[in-house]
């Protein structure tokens, strides 16, 4: 056995003698897919720059504007690609892996940053989508979601048809707050979890890099695997 036979051999046994296992997961997941990871060697934002911080407010300063500047698909041809990259996009075998830790009864919750679905696309239903997911679409006022499909043909900006409030894509943009309902459902499961495994994520944006402090701090394992340090 050489030596990440051996690392390899160490995790699953921690994975199988913990009692509460939950997965924090990155863009790295998916670059295997061919959806581009956004920082690290090669990232979209390592090319190009990351983008303005202040998405949200835009959105909320001039909602009709935002929506038309999104629905061009010719001024911004980096973000049209990195979109038809995802679409494009099918679930790996690590998606597959997850899926079936988690009908086994192992993995109780993936949290993660990816917003591409492919996580629902390999069979997973314990998510919590820190950053949104791409096909829906969310009230800012009373977190409804919907699949995009739903408001087809409606004039923008789009109202909730619950609330009347806002409604705007489901992935979360730089400046806005992560939904109150998704972060509440991500820090019950760290603090139950007593392994936690990190896939393919640089854990630099917070509150998703704090996840694995908080359970090595309550004496828990905590399992990275990533090609980069």
């Amino acid at each position: 056995m050489n030596a990440s036979d051996s690392i390899l051999e160490q995790a699953a046994q921690h994975i199988l003698s913990s009692e509460y296992v939950v997965a924090l997961v990155g863009a790295g997941l998916s670059a295997e897919s061919g959806v581009p990871t956004f920082r690290g060697p090669g990232g979209l934002w390592t090319k190009l720059g990351e983008p303005s911080m202040n998405g949200f407010q835009d959105f909320m300063q001039n909602p009709e504007a935002w929506w038309k500047d999104q629905l061009d698909q010719q001024k911004d041809p980096d973000r049209t690609q990195f979109r038809e990259a995802i679409e494009k996009a099918r679930p790996n075998p690590g998606r597959y892996a997850l899926a079936d830790l988690e009908r086994m009864g192992i993995l109780k919750m993936t949290i993660t940053q990816n917003v591409d679905d492919l996580h629902v696309q390999a069979g997973q239903e314990k998510l919590a989508e820190i950053h949104g997911n791409r096909t829906k679409m969310r009230c800012i006022s009373c977190e409804s979601r919907w699949h995009r499909d739903h408001f087809e043909g409606e004039d923008y900006p789009l109202t909730c048809p619950e609330c009347r409030g806002l409604v705007k894509s489901d992935t979360v943009m730089f400046g806005e707050p992560i939904p109150r309902s998704v972060l509440g459902t991500c820090f019950h499961h760290t603090e139950l979890s007593d392994c936690m495994i990190a896939i393919g994520t640089s854990a630099t944006v917070s509150p998703a890099a704090s996840f694995p402090s908080l359970v090595q701090e309550r004496g828990g394992i905590f399992i990275e695997a990533n090609p980069n340090p």
